[in-house]
């Protein structure tokens, strides 16, 4: 059993990973701006009213806490910090209080992988990456502050993320282009986060997941 915090429990993915982490008999937090609106009550679960980029309001809460978890995003496309400025304060706290391991969402296209077909590059730079422009760059500074902070960081990158069963069959890269990337269903993406916790094979990598 391990003691996780989760961020960003109140979207799809989030709150798919909190049920599967409870399901499998973790202790979680969750840090929630509206606690009240959150669907999900278990005697292993703890709410706390904050917001990420108030760690203040939370950091007390990282004591005894063994793995962070970030599922951050926005749904509007429009500038973002959500993702840079938020790992950025998760950071701060987990350092107070010598939290090593931390796992984040990004997503598989913000980086054009150099072996990829011609098709799938020119997809990549001219459609999605200014579909989700202002994600995707903040997405690339979460990454790059993860890679300077010294912990034992996993960024997964999945690629188009739907609602849909969990089946626990899909493919992943560790810092490699995972050819054939189309879509996963959040519940996969959760399973696949809660089965690699302590995953040191995963450690400062970049992790691409798709069926």
């Amino acid at each position: 059993m391990k003691n996780i915090i989760v961020f960003g429990a109140s979207g799809g993915t989030g709150l798919e990973v909190v049920e599967q982490a409870l399901e499998a008999g973790h202790q979680v937090t969750v840090i929630l701006r509206n606690p009240d609106l959150f669907p999900i009550r278990h005697e292993q679960l703890r709410i706390i009213r904050g917001d990420v980029f108030e760690p203040l309001a939370y950091e007390n809460v990282f004591f005894g806490k063994d793995i962070v978890i970030s599922c951050l995003g926005i749904h509007k496309q429009a500038p973002t910090t959500i993702y840079s400025e938020g790992v950025t304060r998760i950071i701060q706290a987990m350092k107070k209080v010598d939290i090593t391991r931390i796992i984040c969402l990004s997503a598989s296209a913000t980086v054009v992988p150099p072996n990829a077909s011609f098709i799938t590059k020119f997809i990549i730079k001219h459609i999605i990456r200014r579909l989700f422009k202002y994600s995707f760059e903040d997405m690339l500074k979460m990454e790059t502050i993860l890679q300077g902070s010294g912990l034992d960081w996993t960024v997964v990158c999945p690629p188009r993320l739907r609602n849909g069963d969990k089946t626990g069959k899909y493919r992943t890269s560790i810092n490699a282009y995972l050819p054939g990337s189309s879509s996963l269903n959040r519940s996969d993406l959760a399973h696949y986060i809660i089965h690699h916790l302590e995953d040191e094979a995963t450690y400062k990598s970049r992790v691409e997941i798709s069926y």
